[in-house]
């Protein structure tokens, strides 16, 4: 018997490679989608785990000065000013803490502390800068070194807490007035808490044009930083005026007979 091979002719037809070209054209897309996906996720997380680690460390140090905050001297005891640039909240605090570690001569564990806003004329950016002079100073407010805290913000702002009400300011740039602290309770001593607010710009990369205004929400960061001290330094003031009114008036007696 013979045997008797069949040959056929094995190949694509136009059908098939049209169908293989679509599908393949479709894989490579979708990946070439998920990598620009990718890619503009990191772009876009990238500078915000920056401005998380920022505001983790602004809030860390501003609240550790705050809890061991003190009277900043006898004309001061705790400034808070409630200030603007360029229509941007740039609030400024000014007191004295004990959370400081001497490190030179003449030095203690007191040191004069300021918290402020300024505007980087070269690329417009504002930060958030901490003085620090830990020598008694005849300006409690000047002198003593500062360093940079948190850079890209878009606002800083600090309220108060008397035990009672919140206020946008505290202190008197003029010392002590002689005022009721029933009339204006947050003109002299310490506040009970500050709440602090840090604005920061999402995307600091981004350039926008001039004569448009930004149109991405700013991303906040707020926390509550309580005075320890507080209560202590009120009952000292309290103490002090009451030790004082009564010297005023040694010559009256129980019932009002003056003698």
């Amino acid at each position: 018997m013979r045997e008797v091979r069949c040959s056929r002719n094995q190949a694509f037809t136009l059908l098939e490679v049209v169908i293989s070209v679509a599908l393949m054209a479709i894989i490579l897309g979708s990946a070439y989608a998920c990598f620009d996906a990718g890619i503009r996720g990191k772009k876009m997380i990238e500078p915000r785990v920056e401005i998380f680690q920022n505001a983790r460390v602004a809030m860390a140090l501003m609240t550790a000065d705050l809890r061991d905050a003190c009277p900043l001297s006898k004309e001061f005891d705790f400034l808070g000013m409630h200030q603007t640039i360029s229509e941007m909240d740039a609030d400024n605090l000014d007191f004295a803490t004990h959370n400081y570690t001497p490190i030179k001569d003449r030095e203690a564990d007191f040191c004069e502390t300021s918290y402020y806003v300024e505007q980087d004329p070269t690329n417009g950016l504002f930060t958030l800068f901490r003085r620090r002079n830990p020598i008694i100073a005849p300006d409690p407010l000047s002198g003593g070194s500062r360093e940079e805290i948190a850079t890209g913000l878009l606002g800083a702002r600090f309220e108060y807490f008397d035990g009672f009400d919140w206020y946008d300011t505290w202190g008197d740039l003029n010392g002590k007035k002689q005022t009721s602290n029933k009339d204006q309770p947050n003109m002299s001593g310490m506040p009970e808490a500050v709440r602090i607010t840090l604005y920061f710009d999402p995307d600091p990369q981004a350039k926008i044009p001039s004569g448009q205004t930004r149109t991405n929400l700013p991303m906040t960061f707020q926390t509550v930083a309580r005075l320890m001290l507080a209560q202590s330094s009120q009952q000292s003031s309290g103490s002090s005026s009451a030790d004082s009114s009564s010297q005023s008036s040694p010559g009256t007696s129980t019932g009002g007979i003056t003698q």
